[in-house]
C-alpha cells in the first residue's frame, strides 16, 4: 500500500540564530588583513560590513543570536517552510530510507538566501547606510538581497557573473524589477573589472571577480556596504533557522535523520540545515553524518587545499582560512553558478579539519539526471545547485537498497529552478557536458599572496 505523502508545518518560527562557532572543538583560524597578515578585529571588517554583521562573524562564545523584531516580521510572511517525506522519490528508487527535504523553494524569491539578505539589509539601514552592493551568480542571491534593500529602504547595486547572466537573463530581469542595478561582471565600472578584462578579454566572470567589483565599489562610495550570500561565519548564522525549524519538524515525524546533506558553493544552505543538527553530535553524542555535495568541477572540499587566501579575485578581501582552489581559479560554465565559487568558508573548513562533515563532488549530467528525477516523482523542478544535494541523497539512498539498512536522510531543497529551463531543455536535448578538471588544472592557480 503506498503510503501518503505529509508536509510538516511548524507555526510558530525560532526568534534565534544558531552560532556553531561557540559549540565547535576547534574555532576557526581568525582573518587576516591582507596587508600585515595581523588577525582582523570588528573595526577593520566594518569599513566594508555593517557592524552587526562584524560582531557576529567574530563571535565564538554565543551559541544562541537573538533575531531583531523586524526581520522576524519580515521572516513570518513566509516562515516555517515545509518539510516535506518524498515517497515518490523513495518508491522510484525502491530504496529502504525514508527521504526528507526542507523545501527553501517556496517562499516569494524562490531559494533560501532571503533568509540573510533581510538581516544584513536591516542592520546596515539601522547604522544609517543608504546604498548596498554585492555579487551573485546563477542570481538567487542577487534577487535577495534586492528585494530585501527595496523592504528596508536601501538602495541596491549587483555585480553578476557574466556567463550566469547570460545563461539566467531573467534573474537579472527580477533584480532590476526590485529596483536593484545589475552590472554583468567583469565589468569596465570598476578598476578590480577593468583590470581583469585587460588581462582577459573573454573572462566570462566568477564569483571571485563579481566580489571583486562589489567590495570595490563599497570601498569607494559614501554610505554604501558589502553584503555577502555565502561564505562568511554571520551569513550561516542567519541560515540556521532552517536546520532549527527542520528539527522541530523532524520530531513531529517522529524521526531524526541519520543522514543531512547539502549542495555546497560557499556553505550558506549547507551550514543552515547541517550546523543545528551538529550540534547534538558535538555536544550530545549524536552520530549524523553530514555530507556537502559540489561540482566535480570546482571541487574545493575535495580536492582543494587547506590554506589562507582571497576571498576574491583582485585581492582586496581579507585572507580566509580556507579549502580553496586558488583565488584566481577560473571554474568550467555549468548551469549551477551560485556553485562556481573557488573557496569555502572558514567554519566548514574547520570541520572537514576536524572530521565532522565531508564533501562529495558530482558530475554536471548527475545532478540533472536526478533533478529531472525528482521533478517526475515529487513535482518539483530543483534550482542546478539543488540537483547537487538530489543526486548525493540519491547515491546514498541506493546505498541502503544495497545494504537494506533503513537510514533516514534529509537534505534542503535551496531553491526551485523556474528560471533555470534554459538548462533543462539543454540536458534533455543532449547538449550538457561533464568537465574534467585534472591535477595541473588545480595546481597551476595561485593561493594567498
Amino acid at each position: 500500500m503506498k503510503q501518503k505523502k505529509f508536509i510538516l508545518q511548524e507555526s510558530e518560527i525560532p526568534t534565534q540564530w544558531y552560532n556553531i562557532q561557540a559549540d565547535m572543538p576547534n574555532k576557526p583560524l581568525p582573518p587576516l588583513h591582507p596587508a600585515t597578515r595581523q588577525p582582523l578585529g570588528v573595526d577593520d571588517l566594518a569599513h566594508i560590513f555593517p557592524r552587526e554583521c562584524c560582531e557576529q562573524e567574530l563571535n565564538t562564545k554565543d551559541a544562541w543570536i537573538d533575531i531583531p523584531e523586524p526581520v522576524l516580521e519580515k521572516y513570518k510572511y513566509y516562515r516555517s517552510t515545509p518539510l516535506v517525506r518524498a515517497y515518490a522519490l523513495e518508491e522510484a528508487l525502491g530504496t529502504p530510507a525514508h527521504i526528507y527535504f526542507k523545501n527553501e523553494s517556496v517562499n516569494p524569491l524562490g531559494s533560501h538566501k532571503i533568509n540573510s539578505a533581510l538581516p544584513q539589509c536591516y542592520y546596515a539601514k539601522q547604522e544609517g547606510t543608504t546604498n548596498v552592493t554585492t555579487e551573485t551568480g546563477a542570481g538567487q542571491w542577487g534577487a535577495a538581497l534586492s528585494y530585501a534593500a527595496k523592504v528596508f529602504g536601501l538602495e541596491a547595486a549587483v555585480y553578476q557573473v557574466k556567463i550566469s547572466m547570460i545563461q539566467k537573463p531573467y534573474r537579472s530581469s527580477i533584480m532590476r524589477t526590485f529596483g536593484a542595478t545589475v552590472e554583468g561582471s567583469p565589468s569596465m565600472s570598476t578598476r578590480a573589472g577593468k583590470d581583469i578584462i585587460t588581462k582577459n578579454p573573454t573572462h566570462m566572470g566568477s564569483l571571485g571577480t563579481a566580489i571583486s567589483e562589489a567590495v570595490e565599489l563599497a570601498m569607494t562610495t559614501p554610505g554604501c556596504k558589502y553584503t555577502l550570500g555565502s561564505v562568511l561565519n554571520h551569513v550561516a548564522i542567519h541560515q540556521s533557522i532552517i536546520g532549527l525549524e527542520a528539527e522541530k519538524q523532524m520530531a513531529m515525524a517522529g524521526e531524526y535523520p541519520d543522514t543531512v546533506i547539502a549542495c555546497f558553493g560557499g556553505g550558506s544552505n549547507f551550514g543552515g540545515i547541517a550546523f543545528p543538527f551538529m550540534r547534538h553530535n558535538i555536544l550530545d553524542g549524536k552520530t549524523t553524518e553530514f555530507i556537502a555535495a559540489e561540482p566535480n568541477s570546482c571541487p574545493k572540499l575535495t580536492r582543494g587545499k587547506f590554506d589562507y587566501d582571497f576571498g576574491d579575485e583582485a585581492g582586496l578581501t581579507p585572507l580566509l582560512p580556507m579549502y580553496t582552489l586558488g583565488h584566481d581559479f577560473k571554474p568550467a560554465n555549468i548551469h549551477a553558478g551560485g556553485l562556481r565559487y573557488h573557496g569555502a568558508g572558514m567554519i566548514v573548513s574547520q570541520l572537514i579539519k576536524d572530521g565532522l562533515m565531508h564533501g562529495v563532488d558530482i558530475p554536471q549530467l548527475e545532478t540533472f539526471e536526478a533533478g529531472v528525477l525528482f521533478a517526475r516523482t515529487e513535482g518539483i523542478i530543483p534550482a542546478p545547485e539543488s540537483s547537487h544535494a538530489i543526486a548525493a541523497t540519491i547515491r546514498e539512498a541506493l546505498k541502503c537498497k544495497e545494504t537494506g539498512e533503513e537510514k533516514v536522510i534529509l537534505f534542503n531543497l535551496s531553491g526551485h529552478g523556474l528560471i533555470d529551463m534554459t538548462a533543462y531543455d539543454q540536458y534533455i536535448n543532449g547538449d550538457l557536458m561533464n568537465y574534467t578538471l585534472t591535477d595541473e588544472d588545480i595546481a597551476k592557480n595561485k593561493i594567498g599572496v
